[in-house]
């Protein structure tokens, strides 16, 4: 990888404007494709769950910010809830859950931006978009656009889940869109429990496969500009009710630049 080139806040600023114009242009455009609809019966079968931690000690992170983070979680998560994805729709994360503004009642929280944890309005909601694209991977919806923070900023401490297997978001054209190519309804179930937050993709009709994610070809480079850099593949696998592997594929391919020592010791998160 290249040595990363710090950006001047103007081009970043001119580059937000100019992406953020043809993002509201795409949702204009194709609106009538994007879910929207929210059902409060339960759809019958379940495709998928899983659940996340809310509070996580991290090196150098106030706890205030995973405070507020819970905050920011309750209000997207309302949202997102229940939105039913029918055939051939696609699920946006921010068409949904538009601008996370001090107005709304969101707190700041945790951001990441070139690679360092800053404080900002909304920050925390990572995690949500974390949840629904891992519990995607899961299923045989389509990730049409997931983006992944170029830094890898802490080491792992307590990872239940491989390298890369999140989908950072960044409003409006940093976004999350799942697409449903199946013939069958799906939903979205997203709860902030008391210690962690929930989800589960709901289906109209009893799965036919079984879904797991692997990971290869992970390693450690050191650059030739001093950095070190982080990469690894994730591979889609699916098996029929018999637990027989019908086939798999390559879904993710993660590159980031580290920043902390490949070298340090596991629990070098904990403040």
């Amino acid at each position: 990888m290249k040595e990363p080139v710090a950006r001047s806040d103007l081009r970043l600023a001119l580059g937000g404007a100019y992406y953020g114009t043809l993002r509201r242009l795409l949702w204009l455009k194709e609106r009538k494709s994007f879910a929207c609809e929210r059902c409060e019966a339960i759809l019958p079968y379940s495709a998928t769950s899983h659940k996340t931690p809310l509070m996580r000690r991290l090196r150098d992170v106030d706890m205030w910010m995973q405070e507020n983070k819970v905050t920011n979680l309750r209000l997207a998560s309302a949202r997102v809830n229940g939105i039913v994805l029918r055939p051939g729709q696609t699920f946006s994360y921010w068409y949904l859950i538009g601008r996370p503004t001090a107005k709304k009642g969101y707190l700041p929280g945790m951001l990441l931006r070139n690679g360092k944890a800053v404080a900002g309005v909304g920050g925390g909601l990572c995690q949500l978009s974390n949840l629904i694209f891992w519990m995607t991977l899961h299923t045989p919806l389509t990730v049409t656009e997931r983006h992944r923070h170029g830094y890898d900023v802490f080491p792992d401490s307590d990872r239940t889940q491989p390298f890369g297997s999140g989908a950072t978001c960044f409003y409006p054209y940093g976004d999350l869109m799942i697409r449903n190519d199946t013939a069958d309804d799906y939903q979205l179930l997203v709860t902030v429990g008391e210690h962690d937050l929930i989800g589960e993709w709901r289906c109209s009709a009893a799965p036919e496969c079984r879904y797991e994610i692997v990971e290869r070809g992970h390693e450690m480079r050191a650059e030739y500009w001093g950095g070190y850099t982080r990469h690894n593949v994730l591979w889609q696998q699916r098996f029929d009710a018999d637990g027989v592997l019908l086939d798999e594929k390559p879904v993710v391919r993660n590159d980031a630049i580290m920043m902390y020592s490949p070298y340090l010791e596991e629990g070098g998160t904990s403040g």
